[in-house]
């Protein structure tokens, strides 16, 4: 049977949520099932915008399927699925389809401002959950950036109307489209009145003051270009909320006024940085009367005077020099392990001894895992799991 393409109602009326439909065909599917309709609110993905959920009947749509080589629209719901020839009622969530539409006009007129402003072109659009993007053939500046994000706002705030119209290939080709459509017919047109005219099947409010706000989340370059993050109407209430909160926090944390913050933070930068170089300091410090202590609890293994010890609190920066300051004070050879569970150990034997401290922390790696290697007068690794046991049933062997 010839398979008869679903009448897209969100084609012309964006803002409809609530429709009647037939059921057309009912597939299996994993989550499960794919319900078609003669006709459907329901956006499916498409044009890197997401698909619209909400109810048929008593089912749940999580999923909106467009099959373009046959014009179907399929449903995935879960729950119990209507049969093939029922009447059956769909309501599209109204705060996604919101959403969405706030997103895709946003990014119309922010796309539309920085190809008015300075030629450049947006290559691509992903409206995601959080905040949406839009990909530029050429990096931007953060002047450009600015100025673009102000035009965008200005044309949200003067609530021009966003018209729909459908075009043929050979009337699309007079008219000043910004962007070449990427499909040949019939020609879906979004049109904000005397800013951009562009093709495109997505869902977009009625007037660019529904879009509330365009703010520029951050940008990257990307390919050559430039990647701009943006959100619009509620997303960008609920990030200035976001922002706000951290820059309170900060303030009251740094007690410093917002616009000393930068300042603020350099400056506690470089005072953890000076901390950090003490503290370092401190730490080889102690490392090497540490080293000393072990040295005098130093015991015979295979002839030789050894260290074989089991600290607390080193990091793998302070347990080299516990070793080498162990060796310096008549040590042959010190083994000394920190960090349990997950190991860590160094290795270091004094001037003249002929162990190979390399190939201990090798053969501890290769037996209980972790990564770590040397040369044989000193040698480092981390991340074993063994027992104190079973590590020291392995060096001693190795020292024997």
């Amino acid at each position: 049977m010839l398979a008869v393409s679903t009448l897209r109602l969100y084609y012309t009326e964006p803002a409809r949520l609530a429709f009647a439909a037939t059921v057309v065909a009912v597939e299996p599917a994993d989550r499960g099932a794919r319900i078609e309709l003669d006709r459907t609110a329901f956006y499916p993905t498409s044009g890197g915008q997401p698909f619209d959920t909400g109810t048929l009947g008593n089912a749940q749509v999580v999923d909106v399927i467009d099959d373009e080589e046959t014009g179907r629209i399929l449903h995935v719901v879960e729950g119990l699925p209507p049969a093939v020839g029922d009447s059956v009622a769909g309501t599209v969530d109204g705060a996604r389809r919101t959403d969405h539409m706030q997103q895709h006009t946003g990014q119309h007129i922010l796309s539309a401002a920085f190809d008015r402003l300075f030629g450049v072109r947006t290559e691509s659009f992903h409206l995601g959950r959080d905040v949406s993007t839009i990909d530029l053939a050429r990096d931007v500046s953060r002047a450009e950036i600015d100025r673009a994000e102000a035009l965008a706002n200005d044309v949200v705030w003067s609530n021009r109307h966003v018209g729909i119209r459908f075009v043929d290939e050979s009337e699309a080709a007079r008219l000043p489209l910004r962007k070449t459509p990427a499909r040949g017919g019939r020609l879906r047109l979004i049109d904000v009145a005397d800013f951009d005219l562009s093709a495109c099947g997505g869902t977009h409010v009625a007037h660019t003051g529904e879009v509330g706000l365009i703010a520029v989340h951050g940008w990257e370059r990307y390919k050559g270009g430039a990647r701009i993050a943006f959100v619009c109407g509620r997303r960008a209430l609920d990030a200035f909320r976001v922002s706000r909160d951290a820059v309170t926090g900060a303030v009251r944390a740094l007690s410093v006024l917002p616009h000393e913050l930068p300042e603020g933070i350099a400056r506690l930068q470089a005072q953890m940085k000076d901390s950090d170089k003490r503290v370092r300091a401190l730490q080889f410090e102690l490392a090497s009367h540490h080293g000393a202590a072990l040295a005098g609890a130093a015991e015979a293994i295979g002839g030789r005077r050894c260290v074989l010890a089991f600290v607390e609190g080193h990091e793998a920066s302070t347990l080299k020099p516990l070793a080498t300051s162990a060796c310096a004070v008549g040590v042959a050879v010190a083994v000394v392990f920190s960090g349990e569970p997950a190991w860590l150990v160094a290795c270091a034997r004094a001037e003249g001894q002929a162990f190979d401290c390399g190939a201990l922390v090798k053969a501890l790696c290769t037996r209980f895992g972790g990564r770590g290697g040397g040369r044989p007068e000193s040698a480092q690794g981390g991340g074993m799991a063994a027992s104190r046991a079973e590590l020291a049933q392995v060096v001693r062997e190795a020292l024997s």
